[in-house]
Formats: C-alpha cells, sequence, structure tokens
C-alpha cells in the first residue's frame, strides 16, 4: 500500500546524521543478505580481500563504490545478488604489526615461542581486524555481512590445504634452490608485488678481469653491486660482439679471490651496456640465475639472509653488505684492479613492509610448476570466457601469462598457512591433509616445515573458498562462477591471473565472467598517493567533511575504466553541491505535495508540453544510464543522471512547474503538476541511488512510496509510452529561445525583477504554430512581457539586440529597457580599470629587466591577460558606440 510522505526533511542537508541513521536501518533489515534462490537470477562478486591491518585508503573508496555501484544496481533489477566480503590475513603485514607492539616492551617473536606469538596475533586480529569492515560501512558498502569471511578461517584454512595437497600430488608443487626476492629485516622470501622498486641515484663500478694464461690482457665488467663479486662463477658475452668473440670459452681470474670464470657467450647480453661483458653470479640475481642454468655454472652464496656476508666470503665475512662493499671497492682500487666509478641511477627493490633493499637469493623454497596451470587460464580469456574491461587488458595478461616462471609460495614467516609437510630424520618428506606426528615410512618422530604460503596462495582460491569448497555448497551452486570481478590493474598478475588458474583447476569452471579494471587515484598534480610523499587522503575525512555519498560521487564521475583518476577537492566541492542541489529541489517538491492524491494518473491529454518533455527526457535517462551500466562505463551513467537532475529537472521543469503549484484556481493542472514532480524525482531518485544511496534513501523514505526501501524498489524500465522525441524537440527550441533571452538581458545588465519585451520571428509557420501555444514558458523564465510574434516578412526591428536559434529569430529591444546613462557610467568605470591594467602589463612586458629574468610561464601569463584585457576594452567600446546610438535615437 502506498505510504504518505512525512515531510520532515530539514532544511539543511546534514550527510553525518542521514547517513548512520539509514546505514543502521539496511543492516538491522537485513536488506544486504541474500539466500539461495533458484527461482532468481544470480548476480555475485567477491570482494578483493583488504589486508586485516588495512585502514581505508582512496583505492579502497573507489574499488568498493565501484562494486557497491553494480551491487545495488543488480539488486534493484531483482537478481540474486551476493557480494561476498571479508579480509586477508596479510602474513608480512600483520607479524610487523605485532612485532612492533612486542618490541615496545623489549622483547621479539622468538622470547614468546611460535604458538604464543600466534596467540598473540590472534588477540591483536580480534582487536583490530574490524576497523577497516566499519570503514567500508562507512562508505556504504552494501556486503552481505552475514556471510564475511577470513583467508585464515577454519573454512578457507581447509581449501588451502586441499589445494596444496592435490597440487604436490599431482607434481604441481615441488621444492627448489631458485632465486627469489629476500628481505633481509623480514627474514623472508617476498612475492614481487611485495617489492616496490625506486629509482635511487648510485654507481656503476668499472672492474677488470685478467684473462687466464696472459700477463696484461683484461675485460672489463661494470656492476651496480660490487660486493656480489665474490659470487661470479662466470663472465657472458653477446655471441656477435667482435670485441669478445676470440674469447669465448676461455676462462678470466676473479680478481681478489683467484677464482677461474669460464667465458660464456648468450644472447641475453646487451652489447651497448656498459662494456658488454657482464659479471655472471647465479644466486644473487634473476637474470644470472637463468643463464647460470643455461650454462651450468656454479651458485655461490656470498650473502647471509640478515644482508651479512657469509662465512666462506674471507675477510669481508660478517661484515654488513654495504659495509663490504665499501671495503671491496678500496681493495679493487689498492690493487689495480678498479678502473672508474660513474655516477648511474637506477631502480632499487624496497620490501613494501619495511622498506629495506631486497636482495635477490637463491635459497630452498616451495615452488608452484606454473606451466601447465597458465595454458588453459590464457586460453579462458583469448576465447571469450572472461572478458577484460577495457579490452585492452587482455593482451597485458596474455602477455605476462604467456612468459609467468613458477611461482615461489614459500614464506620464512610464522603469522598465515602453515605448509603441510612434514620431515624426518630418515630423509622422508610427507606432505598430508591431516596432521601427522611419525614418519609413516619409519615411524621416526617428524617436524612440519616451519614455513607459511604465500598470502596470495589462499586469495587465489577466495572467489570459491568463502562459498564453502571443498564441500559441494548450495552456495557454490547459485553463485559460482561470480559474475564480475572488480579490482586495479596492479594487481592483475599476482592475484586476478591466480584465481583464474585455481578456479579452472579445482572447480573447472572460471571464477568470474568478466574482470572490470579500475586505474589508480593520483593525487592533484597526477602523483601516485604516498606516505613518502605526503600526498594521500583520507577518505573518512572527506566522509566526515562532506559525507559518504559526495565522495562516492566524485569517484565515480568523469572515471573511465582502466585509467588512472586525479583528485581535486574543488571536484568534492561539486558533488557536494549537487547533493545540496537535489536536497533543496526535492524539499520544494515535498513542499508542494500538500493534498498529493497518490491514486490520481493523468490521461496523456492533461500532460503539457513541459510535463511530456521531462517524462521523455527521463526516460531516455533511464536507457542510457542501464545501457552504461550493463557496459561498466559507470562514470558516463553517473554523468548522465547528473545532466538530467540539474540540467532539465532542476533548473527547467521545477521552474515551469511552479507557477501551476500555486495556482490554486485550477486544481486539475496543479494535480497533474504534482504526479509529474513525485513520479519523476521518486524514480529518478531510484537511478540515483546506486551512486548516492544514503541522500536518496532519505528523501525517498519521505514522499509517497510502497515498499521498506528505496534498495527493494524496482529498478526503472524504458517505456515507450512515454518517449516523446518531437515535444523534445520543441522543447529543446524553446529552452534556446530562454537561454538567448537571457544571454541578451545579463549582456545589458538588466534587473532581475524588470520585464522586458520580447519579439520572435520564425522560420517556418509550423514552428510558429507550436510556439505561439507555448509563449508562456518563454515569459516566465525570460522575465519576458510582451512576447510578440513578427511576421515572416516584417521589417527588423531598430535599437535590439538580437540572437538567432533554430530556427527563431530573437529580438530585445533595448529603448527605455535600460538607463543609458547609467550603463555608460558603468561601462566607462570598467574601461579605466582596464586601461590601468593594460598599462601595467605593457610596463612589464617592455622591461628587459623583467623579460630576461622572469620564469617563461609567468611571461607568457602575463602575454595572456593582455589578451584578454584588450578583447574585453574592444567589446566595451563597441558598446559605448551602441548606446551613444540609442540615446541620440
Amino acid at each position: 500500500m502506498e505510504q504518505e510522505q512525512t515531510n520532515n526533511i530539514s532544511t539543511v542537508y546534514d550527510p553525518q546524521a542521514v547517513e548512520a541513521k539509514w546505514y543502521k536501518f539496511w543492516e538491522d533489515s537485513k536488506l544486504f543478505h541474500a539466500e539461495v534462490d533458484k527461482d532468481k537470477q544470480p548476480f555475485s562478486i567477491v570482494i578483493p580481500p583488504p589486508n586485516v591491518t588495512g585502514q581505508l585508503h582512496m583505492g579502497h573508496a573507489l574499488d568498493n563504490t565501484l562494486q557497491d555501484i553494480l551491487i545495488r544496481f543488480k539488486r534493484m533489477q531483482g537478481n540474486n545478488t551476493l557480494w561476498m566480503p571479508g579480509t586477508d590475513h596479510a602474513g608480512i603485514a600483520t607479524q610487523i604489526k605485532v612485532e612492533e607492539v612486542l618490541a615496545q616492551d623489549g622483547k621479539t617473536r622468538y622470547d614468546l615461542g611460535r604458538e604464543a606469538f600466534i596467540d598473540r596475533v590472534w588477540d591483536w586480529k580480534a582487536q583490530y581486524g574490524s576497523r577497516i569492515i566499519n570503514q567500508l560501512k562507512r562508505l556504504g558498502a552494501s556486503c552481505d555481512w552475514d556471510r564475511e569471511r577470513f583467508t585464515m578461517d577454519e573454512g578457507c584454512s581447509e581449501a588451502v590445504r586441499e589445494v596444496f595437497v592435490s597440487l604436490y600430488e599431482e607434481g604441481l608443487i615441488y621444492q627448489g634452490h631458485r632465486i627469489t626476492n629476500w628481505c633481509p629485516r623480514c627474514n623472508t622470501a617476498l612475492s614481487d608485488i611485495e617489492v616496490e622498486h625506486e629509482e635511487k641515484p648510485g654507481n656503476l663500478y668499472h672492474v677488470r678481469y685478467l684473462v687466464e694464461g696472459t700477463d696484461n690482457e683484461y675485460v672489463t665488467v661494470a656492476t651496480t653491486r660490487p660486493e656480489t663479486i665474490l659470487g661470479d662463477s662466470g663472465v657472458a658475452v653477446h655471441p656477435d660482439d667482435a670485441r669478445y668473440k676470440h674469447l669465448i670459452g676461455k676462462g678470466l681470474i676473479l680478481p681478489l679471490v683467484g677464482r677461474r670464470l669460464p667465458i660464456v657467450a648468450d644472447e641475453y647480453v646487451d652489447p651497448s651496456f656498459g662494456t658488454g661483458a657482464v659479471k655472471v653470479t647465479p644466486a644473487h640475481d634473476p637474470n644470472d640465475f637463468e643463464m647460470g642454468l643455461r650454462h651450468q655454472l656454479a651458485q655461490i652464496v656470498v650473502m647471509n639472509p640478515d644482508g651479512t656476508m657469509a662465512a666462506d666470503t674471507g675477510k669481508y665475512a660478517g661484515m654488513d653488505r654495504y659495509e663490504c662493499r665499501k671495503a671491496l671497492v678500496n681493495d679493487l682500487k689498492d690493487q689495480g684492479y678498479l678502473v672508474k666509478i660513474d655516477e648511474h641511477s637506477h631502480a632499487v627493490g624496497h620490501c613494501q613492509r619495511c622498506a629495506t633493499v631486497v636482495e635477490p637469493l637463491v635459497s630452498k623454497q616451495w615452488f608452484v610448476k606454473i606451466g601447465p596451470l597458465a595454458k588453459p587460464a590464457i586460453e579462458a580469456v583469448t576465447s571469450g570466457k572472461i572478458q577484460f574491461v577495457p579490452e585492452r587488458f587482455t593482451k597485458i595478461y596474455t602477455n605476462w601469462m604467456d612468459n609467468i616462471r613458477d611461482w615461489c609460495i614459500s614464506r620464512q614467516l610464522w603469522w598465515g598457512h602453515r605448509i603441510p609437510a612434514w620431515y624426518c630424520e630418515c630423509g622422508e618428506v610427507t606432505v598430508s591433509r591431516e596432521d601427522i606426528t611419525v614418519c609413516p615410512k619409519c615411524g621416526g618422530k617428524v617436524e612440519q616445515d616451519p614455513d607459511v604460503l604465500d598470502t596470495w596462495f589462499s586469495s587465489a582460491l577466495w572467489p570459491f573458498s568463502t562459498m564453502g569448497w571443498p564441500q559441494d555448497t548450495a552456495e557454490l551452486k547459485q553463485f559460482y562462477p561470480t559474475s564480475v570481478l572488480v579490482t586495479g590493474y596492479d594487481i592483475i598478475f599476482f592475484w586476478v591471473a591466480r584465481m583464474i588458474m585455481m578456479g579452472l583447476k579445482f572447480k573447472k569452471e572460471i571464477p568470474f565472467r568478466h574482470v572490470f579494471i579500475h586505474g589508480l587515484v593520483r593525487d592533484s598534480q597526477g602523483r601516485k598517493m604516498s606516505k613518502s610523499l605526503g600526498n594521500g587522503i583520507d577518505p573518512l575525512e572527506v566522509c566526515d567533511k562532506y559525507g559518504a555519498d559526495t565522495l562516492r560521487f566524485m569517484l565515480v564521475t568523469g572515471n573511465t575504466p582502466g585509467n588512472d583518476m586525479r583528485f581535486y577537492w574543488e571536484r568534492v566541492e561539486s558533488s557536494r553541491n549537487f547533493a545540496n542541489k537535489i536536497w533543496n529541489a526535492s524539499r520544494f517538491v515535498l513542499m508542494n505535495l500538500e493534498g498529493f492524491d497518490s491514486t490520481f494518473t493523468p490521461g496523456a491529454n492533461m500532460f503539457t508540453l513541459a510535463d511530456r518533455w521531462i517524462l521523455s527526457r527521463y526516460n531516455q535517462t533511464v536507457a542510457d544510464v542501464t545501457r552504461n551500466l550493463e557496459r561498466f562505463e559507470l562514470g558516463e551513467a553517473a554523468r548522465m543522471v547528473y545532466e538530467f537532475i540539474w540540467d532539465e529537472f532542476c533548473d527547467w521543469y521545477i521552474e515551469l512547474a511552479k507557477g501551476r503549484l500555486y495556482n490554486k484556481e485550477d486544481a486539475e493542472s496543479r494535480k497533474v503538476a504534482q504526479y509529474v514532480l513525485n513520479y519523476v524525482l521518486k524514480s529518478t531518485l531510484v537511478l540515483l541511488h546506486p551512486f548516492m544511496p544514503f541522500i536518496t534513501e532519505a528523501i525517498w523514505q519521505n514522499l509517497p512510496h510502497q515498499g521498506l526501501s528505496i534498495m527493494t524498489t524496482n529498478w526503472p524500465e524504458e517505456d515507450a509510452t512515454l518517449a516523446k522525441p518531437q515535444d523534445e524537440q520543441l522543447m529543446a527550441v524553446i529552452m534556446e529561445v530562454i537561454k538567448a533571452v537571457r544571454n541578451m538581458r545579463a549582456e545589458v545588465n538588466v534587473p532581475p525583477g524588470k520585464k522586458s519585451q520580447v519579439l520572435l520571428k520564425f522560420a517556418s509557420d509550423e514552428l510558429k504554430t507550436k510556439i505561439e501555444a507555448n509563449l508562456g514558458y518563454i515569459k516566465i523564465l525570460a522575465a519576458a512581457d510582451p512576447v510578440e510574434v513578427l511576421a515572416a516578412n516584417a521589417a527588423t526591428p531598430e535599437n535590439a539586440m538580437t540572437a538567432i536559434v533554430s530556427g527563431v529569430e530573437i529580438y530585445l529591444p533595448l529603448k527605455g529597457l535600460i538607463d543609458v546613462e547609467k550603463e555608460n557610467a558603468r561601462l566607462n568605470k570598467e574601461l579605466d580599470n582596464l586601461d590601468k591594467e593594460l598599462a601595467r602589463i605593457a610596463g612589464k612586458l617592455n622591461n628587459p629587466g623583467f623579460t630576461a629574468k622572469a620564469p617563461a610561464d609567468v611571461i607568457e601569463k602575463e602575454k595572456a591577460k593582455q589578451a584578454e584585457y584588450l578583447e574585453k576594452q574592444a567589446a566595451i567600446k563597441e558598446r559605448l558606440v551602441y548606446l551613444a546610438s540609442l540615446s541620440d535615437d
């Protein structure tokens, strides 16, 4: 049953009061929750799980706003929608957080021992782990919080164990000595995404190696890390490099050490870089590692996991790596091996968590053999089963997958999914779904592998582990594959690709049908937001000041799939102004619904041109917004809602309807205006709801409505009976006429309350007839009275301003409309000010002292001002001549 409006909307929009009230209402009413319903079309999204240590940043705000828009849209379309929420245990980040707390008491994790430390981490998670979830709620995220998951909860942990053991049994997981990113501070291997590369100033050290069997023939190599010279096991040159062809197959003598190094030919070497001869240190460089495998070179580890030099490095043993670098360079210099040192800027990898410079280091780790998993994952995308939005990311994805390397999945941490492998003194390694205490081979005591799995291993299973796999649940049957994954382009390789591989492997289906890629939120200068630059903006501060709806709308407008966006406070304020515009327009409508009859439906012949126009424009907006949402063009959809509400409904229709609302003598016309205002406002709020959920709910609840919430309202559908393209065209001409009259009045400063005569001449009788029937709109909105229609052959009026729009000539007679003397005085005063400014600028630009010292951009600004002022000066002089002709008349 239709509920009457309460009309208690406040005079000023208060986002804080509105948002807190309605989010609680939604949660209490369980409006975000979805049960399995086989009779409904499913639509599902799994949230990219934020770190349990995390705090909402602009990237989170954008990512989750986009997801929420899609979920709310599909929910209103009648789909059975599931937005699966949860958090990631964030192995390194969380362990560091807890270790920092322990350090305040002068303790380390080793003082507690593994079990007690893990208990302490769980305590920390219980205390702080819900922080980012509450922040997402503040943003308006309509996740199914009853289903919230955690990558280390019981169900997800069971899925991780099952996948690891299954892959191991198939030979797709193995142990091996390979090179990985190693953090000496965190004392663990890192994934590529956990390494941040910064361009840093450094040096290129040129060192000469003696050619074996000669007294004075040398090959000079260049390196940025001279401490790794101690681990050299070869020198490589390009096979076609004429300088070194005669040396291929011979040997060099390693300076300071005396070890023989074979000279090998390898096409990886760039002859134009450095000297064209490259030292090969397989245990300390990923590219050298691959070259070492190709040429069977020894892997000599010369550095300890903590960044000190290894015991077998002679006098350098125990030195910090940078202390060793300094000492070794001095020794090379003293013994005549150092040729020169050049300044050289290069990218240096840093641990994302502790900012320590990362070392490439060979160590024994667990790996996933990725090739067999990558092939079907490539086919799923190239065949179109999974579609990237925008499509250009398909090529980026396939290029990376074609060159993918085996995945290092072990981390030397305590917090995380512990690797389910046990070792016995007899040499047996047992990988098991269940914990074991004795060796199945000899019955001896076993010890579990101390390492844990890479956090990305568990998040790769997220689309199906969160729905109950490995059990065959009803949720999996309805909601898997998920409909769309919304994520940034920076984790396509680390997360998206791995989800595709794991979904195909263990569910035999793709994990999602679309991958909707968005860019990064950068500052106003285009820089990435970071702590080091101090340019980050806290989304919660924006919410506190302007409201979550304002932040959401700012983030989505102007946003195009896959592209970065810049954060401007001016855009935030523009979105805030939009919220206020909606609120004030809604207050006006509510105040004018007195006596509104919700059972009244006008006949088609009762609508005015303005009614038919706004209903047709609303109907077209429904079609356009729906189409763009379906295509993931969310920014374009938001723009269309904005333009309809602001430019058409608020600025035009409400103004056109006022006369009918205030006319108590024509009750029927008033009822029709009330009907159209209520219908269009209420229906447009539904279109706006996915973008700005709070303000739309608050207004909708005060309008006559059916149902519990705007969230449960059906999404509008295009209605052919409302489409009136001819009325839209006619109204567009009338609006152009009104704008032209307004512009002419403004140009000569006609006081707003003063009516002006307007004369119209038409290019066709048909247009004349149509507009003559609607002259009232021009009178009301252009302050025009009288409005007279001239014959097609009538003479051009004298002393009138003229404008021509879409087949209509418009004349604004000026005699008697303005105070010529007063306008002359105003224009002459403005002309005097311009003359002074132009003289000042000319003085600057003609002064050699200024032009020689001032920056180029400052000089250009002055020239631009000069051009602008000259244009204004000419226009004012032209206007003064025109006014003189009026006074002479």
